[in-house]
């Protein structure tokens, strides 16, 4: 008679593989350190496009000479660079009060409908700093580079610490759109987990 083998079982094991999911609370720290990282970062940019200015005397051909000023507002794509990343930076600092204050009046940090539209302003935000990015950063460049084609010359050999200064905060924006993704991302995290865990 042949033995039949019986599952085998030991002592304080169930056979169940229990994976440990962090709570939507446990989510909350990092939600604000991202909040926080938006709202500096684009704050820097936008400071630093409205502070930067440059003026220059630029010698043409037989020692003609005249002066010529770069300046953000001469430019749509970088007004609009400029407006969006202050939208942006208010947008943040307002959402990490308001996020941080919900958090704290709720029982269980889940106001559902708070949530939604949060994420959806992430996301509008997130696609207006992109925009403004790929905006700014054509503009970039062409002054950097020039457009033989349509005889357009580069002018970042003339006005370089102008092109440095929007180089660095066209660097900073897209950091800062790259963090509101993250924050789209981590709230349909936290929604997930959520769902899971009721």
């Amino acid at each position: 008679m042949g033995s039949q083998k019986q599952p085998t079982t030991m002592d304080g094991v169930d056979g169940k593989l229990a994976l440990h999911t962090p709570s939507p609370t446990a989510l909350r720290p990092y939600h604000l350190l991202l909040r926080f990282l938006a709202f500096a970062l684009t704050l820097i940019a936008t400071f630093i496009v409205g502070l930067d200015k440059e003026t220059k005397t630029i010698t043409f051909y037989a020692g003609l000479r005249f002066q010529a000023t770069a300046h953000w507002k001469y430019m749509s794509a970088f007004v609009y660079f400029l407006v969006s990343n202050a939208i942006a930076c208010s947008y943040g600092a307002a959402s990490l009060v308001i996020t941080e204050v919900a958090a704290r009046r709720s029982n269980n940090g889940n106001n559902l409908r708070l949530r939604l539209a949060v994420t959806t302003s992430d996301l509008v935000i997130m696609a207006l700093l992109f925009s403004a990015n790929g905006a700014a950063a054509a503009i970039g460049m062409i002054g950097q580079k020039g457009n033989s084609h349509v005889h357009w010359m580069k002018v970042c050999d003339e006005f370089t610490a102008y092109c440095r200064h929007m180089t660095t905060a066209v660097v900073l924006s897209l950091v800062g759109s790259t963090v509101f993704l993250s924050l789209v991302a981590l709230s349909l995290l936290s929604d997930s987990i959520s769902r899971t865990s009721h």
